[in-house]
């Protein structure tokens, strides 16, 4: 009985919740609308909303919104992809030995110091402005967070818990297996959160830089042609997709930390 009361309370605790996030895009777009008609600029500095949903929906009737959003998608999954493999395996390894980390964080720390957007120019000379560079950008953007919470997460778990899994005669697979990889999945997908909106930025940096394709492009090919209407539906477009991927890793959290709840 206990439960089902917690559960209701819950539930109203979500719906109640959820009125703010309803009533904050109606509310942009009127404060939006306010600004257009108070300030009277020109449609190329500030297009009003019904311009930019007119706009948005030319570009999907015409296709080019729908390809360049595939585009951008795919870099952002492929570079998602090679950053959260890299850093889980490094992230791993550098928990395990502390030699090896005193070795790589110097290097690991300065390539964070480095601007990306200051380095992604190099990327695309060097890989070309094809779609490896892209992911090679998101990767490197991805890879940081992923790699510092792997190493918390895993070095977070007790010692007491290691010891009962050594007095297990557990192998290191089984204690990855049943005892590191569930103690680390919480602080882990807190970095995969950061990392997913991140490989956003990364696609349309590099796009920015040197692209025939993306919405990054998209974006330039607006801004060239002073289609400001264009560089908003763009722009809101990245805006979607990096909800889409937050609101994913959210999924995987109520899918893989259900045992937290339970608590």
């Amino acid at each position: 009985m206990a439960t089902d009361k917690q559960a209701d309370q819950m539930l109203k605790k979500h719906k109640l919740g959820s009125w703010p996030y309803l009533l904050a895009v109606p509310a942009f777009i009127l404060v939006w609308e306010v600004l257009v008609r108070t300030l009277n600029l020109p449609a190329f500095i500030l297009p009003a909303p019904q311009q930019v949903g007119q706009r948005f929906l030319d570009a999907l009737q015409d296709g080019s919104l729908v390809r360049h959003t595939i585009i951008t998608l795919l870099e952002v999954l492929s570079g998602l992809l090679a950053g959260i493999t890299t850093a889980t395996i490094l992230g791993y390894l550098l928990s395990k030995s502390r030699l090896l980390e005193q070795a790589l964080s110097p290097f690991l720390v300065a390539s964070q110091a480095i601007p990306l957007v200051a380095i992604a120019p190099l990327l695309v000379i060097w890989f070309g402005p094809g779609i490896f560079s892209k992911i090679l950008i998101c990767a490197l953007i991805v890879f940081f967070p992923v790699l510092v919470n792997t190493i918390v997460g895993l070095r977070a778990v007790p010692d007491t818990l290691h010891d009962l899994m050594r007095s297990m005669r557990a192998t290191p697979s089984q204690t990855l297996r049943y005892l590191e990889l569930p103690a680390a999945l919480p602080i882990f997908l807190g970095g995969l959160r950061i990392g997913a909106t991140l490989s956003v930025i990364g696609a349309v940096v590099g796009e920015l830089v040197g692209a025939d394709r993306g919405l990054g492009f998209l974006i330039n090919v607006g801004r060239g042609q002073y289609d400001t209407a264009l560089v908003f539906a763009a722009v809101f477009t990245l805006i979607a997709l990096a909800l889409t991927l937050y609101g994913l890793v959210l999924l995987l959290e109520k899918r893989f930390l259900r045992w937290q709840s339970t608590k």
